[in-house]
């Protein structure tokens, strides 16, 4: 054995010649060989100064070298919760935020990254002496009462807290109500402005967040029975971003059962103008208690509608906002790739003094970027490119061309054949994974055996295995259940299917959908469709849109959406206002507010009321 090649010859050798029990030993016979032979070739070149003259001396000699060699037990998987986001972040500008960032310094410098002031215009008069004067005030008009004195945050937060009280058997809307804290976070806002500190406009004005978001003192329910004891012991980035300018909680609003439509445990929640349907969702809660003048304004959230929606349905204003301008920490997670936070209120003006405070970079949401936002309060409509498709609604545009703007004519928005809903499934599968296996378990659904379902037809949207729907309250065992298709199964057990190679591609497909409504923008600082028409689009693209009314009718809801029973005939209704949408160019929030803003000062369609008693 001249060679440490001849050495290794020979181990193999006798290894194959020794006796090996696999049950006691606790490796089978070829491992073992495999094993120990790296362990013998990791130390050859050092057998001679160990003086061992054959194989089994060498081993005998090695024999807690080859030993720590043993791989360490496998270790179970990091748990997953419904928060930590994947490594892939989606980028809704077509050329990467890189070369967006470059682009906001060419243009701006540092000033990119500087949040505008935003200035509230002072009270001129006295101020209402009604409590539903005040309010059904916009936002931005209750904080401009504040800041004169001429009424406090807690007279304010008071009659928003009567008003649910007493409204909330009839609009649902209301899932925890905070009145302590409310009160508190209050008065402490009108010491500080008698002491000579003023934190901004939003300086004691009291407002509502859907109940997706982490508060430290109250529960956060995501509108399920599973759910509605959840707590946390932080405060959502907004939450705190909203205390820190000085806004007063007054409550967690409804969400939809995880964020879908307008039912959730505790029933359905209710449209202000016609109560006999529900407010769509699934920012149901939010958009119910701005239109009935519970809250000065409120935050929701959109997936894929979820703010336009019910915006639309209840007849106020709101943003959705260009994906990655506002943190979505603290909220629960349904996309990492759609999922946007916007306010909600009663003007453009309120939405854009809302954001100012909401939007930035947020280390704890990696989706975040920082870019300008300058609300104008007298931009020039003709300085802008504005499209208008054939179906948008004609009222809003004549209005709009009369105050200045120039019609661009515009087609068909640019599409991509095969992308499906470009992974949405696959991600609340994800997102909720922890959650599914833990009612799997419950209900003994083998989620390794999932049976193959059609992609249309009877059978596509049902739930897999024998797992009884949450139901609502009100809705009884047997009765048609409008809360079924939201829940965990099948709506976050079919995504468990996908498979990867056909999630990345929807997403090179989605990255080509970006690229082409870059293209088909170039030219636009914003289009008006019709309503609902760019919403599927958009959740996509990243797209913001403004929602405003722009006349007073009785709306077609059709059926209103799910009923409790289907031999519950479909609703009739009452006049209320009619929403229309303004779709921007990515970052361009402000110019599209900007725009209702100027639509809302020459009309009164925003200023509207329901008769709630």
């Amino acid at each position: 054995m001249d060679t440490p090649l001849d050495f290794l010859e020979h181990a193999q050798a006798e290894l194959a010649a020794m006796d090996y029990d696999e049950a006691s030993a606790g490796l089978p016979r070829r491992e073992f060989m495999f094993r120990s032979l790296v362990a013998a070739a990791a130390s050859t070149f050092g057998v001679r100064s160990l003086g061992a003259q054959s194989p089994r001396a060498y081993f005998d000699a090695t024999a807690s070298v080859w030993s720590t060699m043993q791989p360490p037990a496998q270790q179970p998987a990091v748990a997953l919760g419904n928060g930590e986001a994947p490594a892939l972040q989606f980028m809704p500008y077509p050329e990467g935020t890189g070369a967006l960032m470059e682009k906001m310094v060419a243009k701006y410098g540092v000033n990119a990254f500087k949040r505008s002031t935003f200035t509230v215009e002072p009270w001129v008069g006295a101020a209402p002496t009604s409590a539903d004067d005040l309010a059904f005030l916009p936002a931005h008009r209750i904080a401009a009462l504040i800041k004169a004195r001429k009424i406090t945050s807690r007279q304010i937060t008071d009659i928003y807290l009567e008003r649910m009280e007493r409204l909330n058997p009839t609009l649902n809307c209301v899932v925890t109500l905070m009145k302590d804290s409310a009160r508190a976070e209050a008065d402490t806002m009108d010491k500080e402005l008698a002491a000579g500190k003023y934190r901004g406009p939003l300086h004691g004005v009291p407002y509502g967040i859907k109940d997706l978001f982490a508060t430290k003192n109250a529960p956060t329910t995501w509108g399920s029975p599973d759910f509605k004891d959840q707590t946390h012991d932080y405060d959502a980035d907004i939450v705190v971003r909203l205390r820190a300018a000085g806004a007063v909680l007054l409550a967690k609003l409804a969400t939809g059962l995880y964020a879908q439509n307008d039912w959730w445990f505790g029933g359905r929640t209710n449209n202000p103008w016609n109560t006999n349907i529900g407010s769509s969702g699934s920012s149901t809660g939010p958009g119910s208690a701005t239109a009935g003048g519970l809250v000065a304004f409120s935050i929701g959230t959109e997936t894929q509608g979820s703010i336009v929606s019910p915006a639309i349905r209840n007849g106020i204003s709101a943003l959705r906002p260009t994906y990655g301008r506002v943190s979505r920490h603290g909220g629960m997670v349904l996309s990492w790739s759609q999922d946007r936070v916007g306010p909600m209120c009663r003007t453009a003006e309120d939405c854009a003094m809302v954001f100012n405070v909401l939007h930035g970079v947020d280390p704890k949401d990696a989706s975040t970027v920082t870019t300008p936002f300058t609300f104008d309060r007298k931009l020039k409509l003709a300085s802008l490119r504005i499209g208008v498709d054939p179906n948008a609604p004609k009222e809003l545009v004549d209005k709009l061309t009369a105050l200045g703007m120039t019609p661009k004519p515009i087609g068909a928005r640019p599409t991509v054949a095969g992308m499906g809903g470009g992974g949405l499934n696959a991600e609340y599968a994800a997102a909720f994974d922890s959650f599914v296996q833990k009612k799997a378990k419950e209900f003994n659904l083998d989620l390794n055996a999932l049976p193959e379902r059609p992609a249309t037809g009877p059978g596509a949207n049902g739930p897999f295995g024998n797992t009884p729907p949450a139901r609502p309250k009100g809705v009884n065992e047997g009765d048609a259940n409008p809360m079924a298709a939201a829940d965990w199964n099948p709506r976050f057990v079919g995504g468990r299917n996908t498979k990867a190679f056909d999630f990345i591609n929807n997403q090179r497909r989605r990255l080509m959908l970006v690229q082409k409504w870059g293209e088909f923008m170039k030219d636009l600082d914003g289009f008006i469709g019709a309503p609902n028409a760019d919403v599927g689009p958009n959740a996509q693209t990243g797209h913001p849109c403004a929602v405003l009314p722009y006349k007073f009718d009785v709306p077609n809801f059709g059926g209103g959406g799910p009923r409790a029973a289907e031999s519950t005939p479909a609703p009739t209704y009452m006049a209320q206002p009619i929403c229309g949408v303004i779709t921007g160019n990515l970052y361009n929030d402000d110019i599209i507010l900007s725009v209702a803003h100027q639509f809302q000062k020459a009309t009164d369609f925003h200023a509207r009321r329901p008769a709630l008693g």
